[in-house]
């Protein structure tokens, strides 16, 4: 159940973090919640994983889910650039996440 609860808290820190970029662009109700609520459930989930998972492997992981997926959604919704390179790195990261659920 750890690796479940991980994989929540990296989904909801992109939400944090797309909250954060709504906030950036602008102030209203709606972009605070969608921040607030984000990182809640985010260190909320990240927290019952790590009840039975490493902190090490846990850190790594989710912050890997929170870099690919904000990195995605930049990409896909916000115009961010989509060259090789950054895909390449994120290739990388997913290939550190994977390797880190099967050495655990």
């Amino acid at each position: 159940m750890g690796w479940v609860y991980l994989i929540l808290a990296g989904v909801f820190e992109v939400v944090g973090v797309t909250g954060m970029n709504k906030v950036a662009k602008d102030k209203n109700l709606q972009s605070y919640m969608v921040l607030v609520l984000g990182f809640v459930f985010s260190f909320s989930f990240l927290s019952l994983a790590m009840k039975t998972l490493p902190m090490g492997v846990s850190y790594a992981v989710w912050t890997g889910i929170g870099t690919v997926g904000a990195t995605i959604v930049g990409m896909v919704f916000y115009g961010d650039a989509k060259d090789w390179k950054r895909i390449l790195c994120i290739a990388m990261i997913l290939v550190a996440v994977i390797g880190l659920k099967i050495t655990t």
